[in-house]
């Protein structure tokens, strides 16, 4: 080693053979700057953090587990998990209203065909006109069948889903949202002491049967079996029981107000009078199909 002091070269030792320098201390400067000179560097740091889930990914989550477990015990306990249902379920009442309101307009619009054949199947079964029509009328009337069956009649007549299916819905949630306002201020006649949120909880849960109901129609309308309508049907009709369901899951705060059984009537005239102007709405769509089947050289090329 080279003495830093004279610049002797020395084999060893503590000193410098030389001048006497301390050898050892030159050791340790070097070691320390070779030691700083090769120091590793840190490793870089991420530019971004790792990216947390989307708040409305993970509320959108949260959502739709509590709704479909209330709609599960909704099913399978009715009566209780509506006597249950406070403010807190009023999110999971909305869903079911609009999942009510959504799966007529998309039922119709799936299984529009299914509808018009069996309308017209029952029109051929009339004594009137099945007496007339002779057997090969009836084969060609039902090769005919088979060929709508077939035939994807939307693309051709352009019955645009979104338009459809978005009016109606909206149309009929209004409607809903009338028999549920005239069924909450029946039950305040009625001396009923409840919120509006509680109440249309109460009513949205009592809903969840025949929204079940409408949603099984809307399964077998996909499938194109024929028994969808009972299902919707019996969705519609349904109504009827959970207005008086509502009204009596509520305890009177008093004994001098409206009868719950003219409470029930009242409700039922206007649930009557929201049918008929879904009828009449519905009755005019149907109107522009078969307009627009008549209307249709593609449509008439078939036949």
């Amino acid at each position: 080693m080279n003495c830093s002091n004279c610049g002797h070269f020395n084999d060893g030792g503590k000193f410098c053979v030389k001048c006497g320098h301390k050898l050892q201390e030159e050791v340790a400067v070097k070691q320390a700057a070779a030691a700083s000179e090769y120091q590793p560097q840190s490793q870089p740091q991420p530019a971004y953090a790792p990216q947390q889930p989307n708040q409305r990914v993970r509320q959108a989550k949260k959502v739709s587990k509590s709704f479909f477990s209330y709609f599960a015990e909704g099913i399978k306990n009715p009566t209780a998990t509506a006597q249950a249902a406070g403010e807190s379920q009023f999110v999971n009442a909305l869903i079911t209203v609009i999942l009510y309101a959504l799966s007529i307009p998309i039922m119709l619009y799936v299984g529009w065909k299914l509808l018009l054949i069996q309308f017209v199947r029952s029109m051929f079964k009339l004594p009137i006109i099945s007496e007339e029509l002779a057997p090969s009328d009836m084969e060609d009337f039902n090769t005919g069948v088979d060929l709508i069956k077939a035939t994807d009649i939307n693309s051709i007549i352009h019955f645009n889903f979104t338009d459809f299916v978005f009016k109606q819905g909206v149309f009929i949630f209004i409607g809903l949202a009338v028999i549920i306002g005239a069924t909450y201020v029946a039950a305040k006649f009625g001396k009923v002491n409840v919120s509006f949120k509680e109440f249309f909880s109460r009513f949205g849960t009592f809903l969840i049967i025949p929204t079940a109901l409408l949603l099984i129609g809307l399964v077998l309308a996909f499938l194109h079996v024929e028994y969808f309508s009972y299902f919707m049907n019996f969705g519609l009709l349904s109504i009827f029981l959970v207005v008086p369901f509502t009204i009596a899951s509520f305890k009177q705060s008093g004994t001098n107000g409206l009868d719950r059984i003219y409470s029930t009537l009242i409700v039922y005239v206007v649930i009557t009078i929201v049918l008929t102007f879904i009828a009449n709405g519905l009755g005019e769509e149907a109107k522009t199909i078969i307009t627009r089947m008549g209307n249709s050289s593609e449509l008439n090329d078939l036949f």
